[in-house]
């Protein structure tokens, strides 16, 4: 137009924004080579109590490779072998297991171990427990039976706000591995300001992991229009990761594989960022990032916040 500026519109390529770290933890790389170990030295069945990670392909790959996932250890014949998972289990579980003459390999974190070791010794000293956590999730059941008779489970801001303890002055807190860091910062500072003296864990109980996987999240959500997370449903620090990814003002979907993308609207997303829960096998994010190509995200990118170098070690049975 004689006179005036002429305006282009340039429509912005379709891209992926694949986040580093995501995917695989140490202490579940860990778990899941325990009963890949077991299976081959042992040989099939080797038994799991509960899922050894959460996650459907992990749990699916480990049963083509014979183990039996269960329950109860009632389900396990006498003498057999059975590990227990990366969540770690009660004390009374470890008796069971005795009882049944089970051959046991303990394949709970090193940081969920971390956290039993404290509400135990918590719990001796006479302390009153506030376990911030999800009811019913297989980590704070195992740790609340460190200490039952001295341990409140702490869900909510509500919860911090009406417990109640016997003695003000020797109460302390600790908190489950995989939780939000804002959400848990929350209940803490409810919990603080209602017990002054309160004591806190000797080191963050939040997983290394869970906190890189969430930080890495918020720093690259600007540069989105929808986050995938890639995880299976009763994955907590996959759910987690959605609710950051939500609280930074981007959109975010929960997907356990390429799949459910037909279902997702991307319809408005130009960006899409891409990350994955700790029990997440990394050829499934493969798997999305090509499912995304062919439906036109053609530009691969990586967005790294930290190179994780933490390895656990295997029980001593099996490092040889």
């Amino acid at each position: 137009m004689a006179g005036g500026t002429a305006f282009v519109s340039v429509k912005r390529e379709k891209k992926v924004i694949v986040i580093n770290p995501r995917g695989f933890c140490a202490g579940v790389a860990r778990a899941v080579d325990i009963v890949k170990l077991a299976l081959v030295r042992y040989g099939a069945p080797v038994y799991v109590r509960k899922q050894i990670v959460h996650n459907r392909h992990v749990i699916s790959e480990l049963e083509a490779e014979g183990a039996i996932f269960v329950d109860a250890l009632s389900s396990v014949p006498p003498g057999g072998r059975i590990v227990f998972s990366a969540h770690g289990v009660a004390p009374e579980v470890r008796l069971e297991a005795q009882e049944r003459q089970l051959n046991a390999l303990d394949a709970t974190c090193p940081l969920v171990s971390k956290v039993h070791h404290e509400a135990m010794h918590l719990g001796r000293q006479g302390y009153s427990i506030l376990l911030v956590g999800h009811r019913g999730h297989e980590e704070i059941a195992g740790t609340f039976g460190e200490a039952p008779s001295s341990t409140q489970i702490i869900a909510s801001c509500e919860d911090a706000d009406t417990v109640q303890v016997p003695d003000p002055s020797r109460v302390a807190y600790l908190t489950q591995t995989t939780l939000s860091l804002d959400d848990t910062r929350r209940i803490v500072d409810r919990l603080r300001a209602r017990f002054p003296a309160i004591r806190p864990p000797p080191s963050q109980d939040i997983c290394y992991a869970t906190q890189n996987r969430q930080l890495a999240v918020k720093a690259v959500a600007a540069m989105c229009d929808h986050i995938l997370v890639i995880g299976s449903p009763n994955s907590s620090n996959s759910v987690r990761l959605v609710e950051v990814a939500q609280s930074g003002g981007v959109a975010a979907t929960l997907i356990d594989g390429p799949e459910p993308l037909m279902s997702v609207d991307l319809s408005t997303a130009r960006s899409i960022g891409v990350t994955a829960g700790a029990s997440t096998p990394e050829i499934v994010v493969e798997r999305v990032v090509d499912a995304l190509r062919e439906r036109g995200y053609r530009d691969i990118e990586s967005f790294e916040l930290l190179n994780e170098r933490v390895r656990f070690a295997l029980p001593a049975e099996l490092r040889n």
